[in-house]
């Protein structure tokens, strides 16, 4: 298995990605899946790990970061925006579609945390995409108006909302507007403020475990007026007849999202849940990874065995 660097371009933004290739003697033509990240990641983390364990299943697979993120370009810097991360993705599907190696009607979407929001968004405007899988897959959105449990206080995003504002304001000033931190200071502040989901986050990204110099520490502020009104669910009666995956851990606090999306589907779907697993867990945690791997893989393979016609 090769990791390959490449660049593409999204809404005229220079996108970087890793294309991983599998070993394999078989002709051109493999069928191919795009892996997103979760909201401040990059591509060195969890999706790129996906990405690599697909690509030892026989997928061409492709990891990038999210214009304005990482080592992709755009600014300003650590800006979530909902428009333009449905854009990558289907600006990633458009380069795949030039590869001498990929098979244009064997093209899938694999979304992780926020990137599950994103990629139902894409595949229900893009019907080049045969087939999507999620892992915790949530729309960032609801998390921010709702908590990641659904049960947040609305004073909590309404006080956002104001932070945001005020930002806007202090730009058109010519003042600096500041950024939103992404954690607290230590794991148990994460945990006082986001419970033991917060704390699990925290010990993800800001610890020797898997933290890595690129992915966000703060968001730019216009993030959130830009998430308030985005509906990633509003395409999911769109992915019909198109198959539809989602792999949520049984303990994932977020996990009432991946039900939500599965009633509103209209195709085939599956929730395959993966007992004693977290939101978190499944971002690398083995014995919850493996089965998450062993399950997409099956997936993929049965619904882009074939080129569309």
């Amino acid at each position: 298995m090769q990791r390959v660097p490449v660049t593409f371009p999204s809404a005229g933004i220079r996108i970087a990605a890793h294309v991983y290739l599998p070993d394999t003697s078989a002709p051109a033509s493999l069928p191919a899946l795009v892996v997103g990240h979760p909201g401040t990641s990059v591509k060195e983390q969890t999706s790129g790990a996906y990405a690599r364990r697909l690509a030892e299943h026989g997928f061409l697979t492709l990891a990038f970061d999210a214009a304005h993120q990482g080592e992709s370009g755009g600014l300003p810097r650590g800006l979530e925006d909902p428009g333009q991360r449905v854009e990558d993705f289907k600006a990633a599907v458009s380069y795949l579609t030039t590869r001498d190696d990929v098979a244009p009607g064997r093209i899938g979407l694999l979304g992780i945390c926020a990137s599950g929001g994103y990629t139902l968004s894409a595949t229900g405007g893009d019907h080049r995409v045969r087939a999507i899988a999620t892992v915790s897959g949530v729309d960032v959105a609801r998390q921010f108006r709702y908590g990641a449990d659904g049960d947040q206080d609305p004073a909590v995003f309404a006080s956002l909302l104001d932070a945001a504002a005020q930002a806007r304001t202090a730009a058109a000033r010519g003042e600096d507007p500041g950024a939103m931190p992404v954690f607290p200071g230590t794991e148990e502040e994460a945990r006082a403020l986001g419970g033991q989901h917060g704390a699990e986050g925290f010990a993800y990204y800001c610890s020797p475990r898997a933290a890595h110099e690129r992915s966000a520490k703060t968001l730019a502020w216009e993030s959130i007026d830009k998430l308030a009104s985005f509906d990633a669910f509003h395409a999911v009666p769109l992915l019909g007849p198109r198959p539809l995956l989602q792999v949520v851990g049984r303990r994932a606090v977020t996990s009432w999202m991946a039900v939500d999306v599965h009633q509103r589907a209209t195709g085939p779907k599956e929730l395959h849940w993966i007992e004693g697993a977290s939101h978190v867990d499944l971002y690398d945690k083995k014995e919850h990874v493996d089965q998450a791997v062993d399950r997409l893989a099956a997936f993929f393979t049965e619904n882009l065995a074939t080129a569309e016609a």
